[in-house]
């Protein structure tokens, strides 16, 4: 079942209680969290104060669907890097986030911090293709014992020149072999992906993604921006889509519950739609 959520760095300098009594007062019924909103590091967040936050979240009556901007204002990690630390210190922060996501209550991860995986100028493809798969297929054993998903993020060639497209994506999550590695849909990103219509591209791919962002390249909610929400609803629902629909935005101008307001009655009237055509 479809299931509405948000992002929490939208409610900057908000403290997690008054985000999530916010939250749960609009009727959403998730938060999916940035890292770098609880801590410089997440491991600085020792677990007395992921449970804090993981039953500040319960009580509230919301789930935690999980972690998104993995390797936002962080330093020294980097999935595509030839240095082999490099890439052995990314695999273990990889490994810290996939416990916190467990601790804090959620059961996914969205990989998209675009320049943590840039491919440098003198790296072959093939070979950025190859180390990423490498770091990813390291920590599939602590996805499946903490049971979460990593979903990857196809992202533009604006932000990256790594898995800028859903079949680029594809091919690391067929190398990688693992069930809890995953794709990722986001609005804004599939609106450049050069494999088709937004509807298009959710009707291909959407019944295998563990994840899904609602938004709209203007960097706004669902409905506060170009994109008619309308087909994108009927696409994920013909999909067979059936997990979270996480608000994400990057333009917080409007005001955090202004935003949050109108994108969930977009997405709840175009969805009401599409169940009823």
């Amino acid at each position: 079942m479809i299931r509405f959520g948000i992002c929490n760095e939208l409610f900057e300098g908000w403290d997690l209680a008054r985000t999530c009594a916010s939250v749960k007062r609009l009727g959403y019924e998730g938060i999916e969290l940035a890292p770098f909103t609880l801590a410089p590091l997440i491991t600085d967040l020792g677990k007395d104060r992921r449970e804090q936050m993981r039953r500040t979240i319960a009580d509230s009556g919301l789930e935690t669907i999980g972690l998104h901007w993995l390797l936002a204002k962080t330093e020294g990690y980097h999935l595509t890097s030839p240095d082999p630390f490099v890439r052995a210190r990314t695999q273990d922060y990889l490994k810290a986030l996939i416990e916190a996501t467990r601790d804090l209550g959620g059961s996914l991860m969205v990989f998209g911090s675009p320049k943590q995986r840039d491919i440098a100028p003198d790296l072959a493809p093939e070979e950025g293709m190859r180390l990423a798969a490498e770091v990813i297929s390291g920590v599939s054993d602590d996805l499946e014992a903490a049971g979460v998903d990593l979903c990857l993020e196809p992202l533009s060639t604006a932000e990256t020149n790594f898995l800028t497209s859903i079949a680029e994506t594809r091919t690391l999550i067929d190398r990688v072999g693992h069930p809890r590695v995953t794709l990722h849909l986001d609005v804004k990103a599939m609106s450049s992906d050069p494999g088709g219509t937004v509807p298009d591209l959710i009707r291909a791919h959407g019944g295998v993604a563990g994840h899904f962002h609602a938004n709209d390249p203007n960097l706004r909610g669902p409905g506060m921006g170009a994109v008619d929400f309308g087909p994108i609803m009927q696409a994920l629902v013909a999909s067979g889509y059936d997990r979270w629909v996480s608000v994400e935005v990057f333009d917080f101008s409007p005001g955090a519950e202004e935003t949050a307001r109108q994108s969930i009655e977009t997405l709840r009237r175009t969805l009401e739609a599409a169940r009823g055509a």
